[in-house]
């Protein structure tokens, strides 16, 4: 049931803004590849490594842009001798990227026939000729099919020269970036016509990062908001209240309507008021609703039902709010039905010291439970304001970051955060073979990465701003740090079971260090000023 607009105590209570994750507790998964420690770590959107780590091309089949058809290419790229020189220009293109126009000279693509031609050759079984007698060529041709020989050329073609090719940039592209972007059919159409062979590439390249201004990231004035949640005393006072209630025993309220402090059984359902249309998000059955909860639930509805009474059915209007979480019920006049099956109200024993053990177990005294309380909600405090001031830092370098970010990376992180979206669903729904199926599907991602665009490329922005300062800083973390994270990943690994690659771990505890130790470089020198909203 859709109705509370809930909130997580001491992170954030506006229901129109998301909490920025964190790193969950000292766990590594396969599924969930960063490094998670007891040290408070940068930000639970870390990078993979082919991001704030830039890796260069490794010699790797490219990747086909979708508008080449499959074929096979050199799997180890490495540089076959060629009868004559490709030409290769190279122009700037969008995002980081680099445009490769190759020109295959009519000796390459004559070479690269004759070699297909003898592989036809030897697998050709014509009529009328012997094993070990080749067949004339037109035969050979029209045993495979003119269409499919000469795609089968091309592909030749591509598998020989793209090592070549790709050599001019080596030492720029981006690993697992390469696109072939021209259209085979009409590859096929240049070659059947003149005997030559052009096609263009597309290949990333690591970013250059701007700051603006230059270096400004050394005097950041960062104003961070806090909710009026996030108040160790307030916190423990209602967690003191949700513990005393626990041991109170509800009574049925029989001579009366119903009153704040009460609990009600009640039935919803509602319509729109405009078209009458069911909302099911707002509707529930049997839900027990605590009125000392009225301030968690949509405004107005605690309002509505003061004095409302055991098996009485009563109707009311209500605003959704626009700072309401589900964007599409916002502003939405509806018109609410409540069944209010019975009424409650709490006979709860007196607070005092004879409660304190059952409380909190081994405290002797209201005094104790009180103060062990407010120990752990300032705790609580301490730790969300320290992320509140961290994502206030990111935000800000985000703003001052220029970068033209790869399609790759862009590709890749975007789908980590849906594969990590995907895993928290899973953790909380029991997802079928065909939901999962459908979640997974090439749509279901592609449509992830169109409509979080903005999300995905601040989160790069952040991370590469965050990867650069650490450079820049000349900034260092204990190479123990390191070694004991790395055991603690690997040892839970094994503890689950799961395969892992410990260089690759490795890698990834070193980019949450790092991240950690930027920030905290950059609280030390910042001006922050704190206000509550």
């Amino acid at each position: 049931m859709e109705l509370c607009s809930t909130s997580t105590a001491l992170l954030n209570s506006n229901p129109s803004l998301p909490i920025r994750p964190l790193l969950p507790s000292t766990r590594l998964s396969l599924a969930n590849p960063f490094p998670q420690f007891s040290k408070r770590p940068f930000n639970a959107l870390t990078l993979p490594s082919s991001s704030r780590q830039i890796h260069l091309l490794r010699p790797a089949s490219p990747r086909s842009s979708g508008r080449v058809s499959a074929y096979p290419v050199a799997g180890d790229m490495k540089l076959d001798t060629l009868p004559a020189e490709i030409v290769v220009s190279e122009t700037q293109a969008p995002n980081s990227s680099i445009k490769l126009s190759v020109e295959v000279p009519k000796a390459v693509c004559k070479d690269c026939r004759k070699s297909v031609l003898a592989e036809v050759a030897k697998q050709a079984k014509i009529p009328g000729f012997r094993p070990g007698k080749i067949a004339p060529e037109n035969l050979l041709i029209r045993y495979v099919g003119k269409e499919d020989f000469e795609k089968a050329v091309i592909e030749s073609i591509l598998k020989r020269t793209l090592p070549h090719a790709m050599s001019r940039v080596t030492d720029r592209a981006l690993q697992d970036s390469v696109r072939i972007i021209s259209d085979f059919s009409d590859m096929l159409n240049v070659y059947t016509s003149s005997r030559l062979l052009k096609y263009d590439i597309i290949v990333d390249v690591a970013p250059e990062i701007k700051w603006n201004p230059e270096n400004g990231y050394k005097n950041l004035k960062i104003i961070v908001e806090l909710d009026n949640e996030i108040d160790a005393l307030r916190v423990s006072e209602q967690e003191l209240r949700r513990r005393h209630k626990s041991l109170g025993i509800l009574r049925i309220v029989t001579d009366r309507g119903l009153q704040v402090g009460d609990v009600a059984a009640i039935d919803i359902s509602a319509k729109t008021i405009d078209d009458a249309q069911n909302i099911p998000s707002a509707e529930s059955k049997d839900f027990n609703f605590d009125t000392e909860d009225g301030d968690k639930v949509l405004p107005g509805f605690l309002d509505s039902l003061i004095g409302i009474r055991g098996g009485e059915t009563r109707s009311f209007p209500i605003v959704f709010p626009e700072s309401w979480r589900q964007e599409h019920l916002r502003g939405v006049h509806a018109e609410f039905t409540v069944v209010c099956k019975e009424l409650f109200y709490r006979d709860l024993p007196e607070l005092d010291d004879s409660l304190a053990d059952k409380l909190i177990s081994g405290s002797t005294t209201l005094e104790q439970v009180k103060q062990t309380l407010l120990e752990k909600c300032r705790e609580m405090e301490k730790t969300a304001k320290e992320q509140a001031t961290d994502n206030a830092i990111l935000d800000q370098l985000c703003k001052m970051v220029e970068v033209d970010i790869p399609q790759s990376i862009f590709e890749e992180q975007g789908r980590q955060l849906y594969g990590s979206k995907l895993l928290d669903l899973q953790a909380k729904v029991k997802l079928s073979q065909e939901q999962l199926a459908a979640l997974s599907s090439p749509k279901a991602v592609n449509e992830f990465l169109r409509t979080q665009e903005g999300t995905i490329l601040s989160v790069i922005k952040q991370n590469l701003a965050v990867g650069d300062i650490f450079k820049r800083e000349n900034l260092q973390f204990p190479t123990e740090d390191l070694v004991k994270e790395v055991e603690n990943s690997v040892s839970e690994f094994k503890t689950h079971n799961q395969e892992y690659n410990e260089d690759s771990v490795k890698e990834q505890v070193q980019e949450v260090l790092e991240g950690a130790k930027v920030l905290e470089w950059l609280r030390e020198h910042a001006e922050v000023e704190y206000i509550t909203k």
